[in-house]
């Protein structure tokens, strides 16, 4: 499934060719998925995403926002070039929403603010004025693997990994936990290996592992900042993508008293928190002066639109909307499929880190691989394809550990069964019926005897029995071996999630065939379930219905 590196081009520089040949796993996931992307009704099995950090879930409840009297709107300055950090309505407006949000002792200043097109622009840029060329940037991993890219490119500054261990280490540890103390290690290696370290990247809540890292933790991981003169630049972009009330985050720029203002920097965009990747928008806020003047140079490459940064400062101010319809709403939906997708994995005696934010969950499969190699969680990646379902391995976050993966959730709860309750499932037991199937199968027992001993605490990655929840018995049921069809009682619309299942399996047709024609025949089920009846409760099975029956009909 991976396509092969282009050749070189003799039309390109050694760094064009360099650039052309760079795509990552995340990358290639995301390509595969363009095409052949599914469609509840125009491609029903086509690839599911549940690789690519987006929140589908509140479409509906931005879509009676962005069109309201407001949002549309004309003025000649929206259609001519624009201060390059920014237009200063919304850098206005950016300030006064940190300011709340961020739980802020002191107003921030708009003129402290940068917005350009995406974070990822910000990183490139931020690295390109506080780096030369070959000089690095401290990271832990696992981290988002797509910021190596950013950096890479155009700047041509590396990352040094601090790799975290996804094994508890004390009394008082978690996995993948970081420390000031690893920064400290990580920095001294980078040292002895000649590198020139000028900052380090923090990302909370974390992106994979959804981490939140308490306020005396960001104080110790900004104090050894200074302590090393490194800028430390911190990624919030999911700031408010907590979902659990328990939980609560706290940030940077509501520190009272940071240890280095003029080296700490804070980014922040609504791809996440606001489920508006596509119109590409992120701030960084920095009290650095200088700073914001290098990157005011870069702007005019890294630009927003008019009409977009007027949408964006509309909605910003907009605080009642966001507090008491958006948030609540979008909190709701998101933990509601966390707990769908987390029960599923539960089921699947799959551990993962019990974590309430950001979109995803860091879930480990070690025990699918056939032996502990990146090769063999590559090619469990690539199973995963076949079964038209994109998931993210670590290797693409620069995991230390084989094994690890990143299952996105924030998207509708039929298209989480169909890619996690189903085509995952199929993946993985397809797997369990190689010949090392037996190998796998002893490994699983052995992790979920040592995962059960560990699962009253939180902190450590979870793991249940296989009994399902309530929830997800049905799709539990519907993963039995050769998906049985009950040959006696009512079809429903359900069922049909059923039949997607036994539609892939050629050797089960003629048998589900026979039921359909079976209960066609002995009710009056075809007269109330109609094609087009059953598409309006869920389109997503009107493809699937129309072939079965008309076989079932002959």
């Amino acid at each position: 499934m991976t396509t092969a590196a282009p050749s070189v081009s003799v039309y390109l520089s050694n760094r064009g060719n360099s650039i052309r040949q760079t795509q990552g796993i995340l990358q290639e996931g995301y390509a595969q998925y363009l095409m052949d992307k599914h469609h509840d009704a125009k491609n029903p099995y086509g690839i599911i995403n549940m690789g690519t950090s987006e929140n589908k879930l509140c479409y509906d409840v931005l879509g009676k926002r962005l069109t309201k009297p407001d949002m549309p709107h004309f003025d000649p300055s929206l259609l001519q070039y624009s201060d390059w950090k920014g237009h200063t309505f919304l850098r206005e407006e950016v300030a006064k929403f940190l300011t709340h949000y961020c739980c802020s002792p002191n107003p921030l200043k708009a003129n402290n603010v940068v917005v350009m097109n995406g974070c990822g622009s910000l990183f490139s840029c931020i690295a390109a004025v506080i780096c030369d060329p070959k000089d690095a940037i401290l990271i832990p991993t696992p981290f988002y693997g797509v910021i190596t890219e950013d950096l890479q490119l155009y700047s041509d500054v590396k990352l040094f990994h601090v790799p975290l261990d996804c094994e508890a280490d004390g009394k008082d540890s978690r996995p993948f936990h970081l420390t000031e103390g690893k920064l400290e290690e990580g920095l001294k290696r980078a040292k002895q290996e000649g590198l020139i370290i000028r900052a380090v990247i923090l990302m909370n809540p974390h992106n994979p592992l959804a981490e939140i890292y308490t306020a005396d933790e960001m104080i110790a991981f900004l104090e050894f900042a200074k302590r090393n003169e490194l800028h430390c630049i911190v990624d919030e972009v999911y700031m408010l993508t907590v979902f659990d009330e328990s939980v609560s985050f706290n940030s940077v720029l509501g520190i009272d008293s940071l240890p280095d203002p003029q080296r700490t920097h804070v980014m922040w965009g609504m791809s996440k928190d606001f489920a508006m990747a596509g119109i590409r928008i992120g701030t960084l806020y920095t009290e650095n002066r200088d700073l914001v003047e290098a990157l005011a140079q870069l702007g005019a490459f890294h630009g927003v639109s008019g009409n977009s940064q007027h949408q964006v400062a509309q909605l910003l101010q907009d605080r009642e909307w966001i507090s008491k319809e958006f948030l609540p709403e979008n909190r709701r939906r998101l933990k509601a499929a966390h707990s769908y997708l987390t029960g599923e994995l539960q089921s699947m005696g799959i551990p993962y880190l019990d974590r309430h934010a950001a979109l995803y969950v860091w879930a480990d499969l070690r025990k699918f691989l056939r032996e502990p190699s990146f090769e063999e969680e590559l090619s469990l990646w690539k199973g995963f394809l076949r079964h038209k379902v994109v998931v993210s391995c670590g290797q693409a976050f620069c995991c230390s550990t084989p094994g690890w993966f990143r299952i996105v959730f924030a998207d509708q709860q039929h298209h989480l069964q169909l890619g996690q309750s189903l085509r995952i499932r199929e993946a993985l037991k397809e797997i369990e019926g190689s010949p090392d199937s037996h190998a796998i199968r002893e490994a699983s027992d052995e992790s979920e005897k040592s995962e059960k001993e560990d699962s009253d605490d939180s902190d450590n990655a979870v793991v249940v029995n296989s009994t399902s929840s309530p929830e997800s018995k049905s799709s539990d049921q519907l993963m039995e071996k050769d998906c049985p069809v009950p040959d006696t009682g009512p079809l429903d619309t359900g069922d049909l999630v059923l039949l997607d299942c036994q539609a892939s399996k050629p050797d089960s047709l003629g048998s589900l065939i026979g039921t359909l024609r079976h209960q066609i025949h002995s009710s009056d089920w075809l007269e109330k379930n109609t094609p087009e009846l059953s598409a309006g409760e869920d389109p997503q099975i009107l493809d699937v219905f129309k072939a079965l029956l008309q076989r079932a009909r002959k």
